[in-house]
């Protein structure tokens, strides 16, 4: 990678927006923009079976967003914080990284508490045609524990 530390900067900047810009996009229902921070081999783990694919994580996402609108609204009702970015340049074309999610329930009474569940998401990303891309995803949730696992 060309060591100047500006380029170091921009490039890390460019691979923390792929988060961002998914969160944006996933609660706006924006599923087709959401699905392509991912590769087209991408695999996105949560708290599901793994999806595989960039068309596997769309059709994912399409159904989580018709299971949880119950309200049929036509919006995600969760706002999706993403914070903490660790991003861990390794070569030319790959990276490491990490990131908080704070994630909130929009639909809850304003007395109940908004907070859905917190968690980390632990990517590898992949610099693809010069653009890079999440090719590996996994969510670990921290908030609430599951003790049955």
């Amino acid at each position: 990678m060309n060591n100047s530390k500006i380029e170091k900067l921009l490039t890390i900047e460019e691979i923390k927006n792929l988060r961002i810009k998914y969160a944006h996009a996933l609660d706006k229902n924006d599923i087709e923009t959401a699905s392509l921070v991912f590769s087209e081999d991408a695999v996105c783990q949560t708290d599901r079976d793994p999806w595989n694919g960039r068309q596997e994580i769309k059709a994912g996402l399409e159904k989580a967003f018709k299971d949880y609108d119950t309200y049929n609204r036509g919006r995600y009702p969760f706002l999706h914080l993403v914070s903490n970015h660790l991003i861990e340049i390794n070569d030319d074309n790959t990276a490491s990284g990490s990131c908080y999610l704070i994630d909130n329930v929009t639909e809850r009474e304003p007395n109940e508490n908004p907070l859905l569940l917190l968690g980390i998401y632990r990517d590898e990303y992949k610099k693809i045609d010069e653009q890079w891309f999440i090719v590996s995803s996994t969510l670990d949730v921290v908030w609430p524990f599951d003790d049955k696992k």
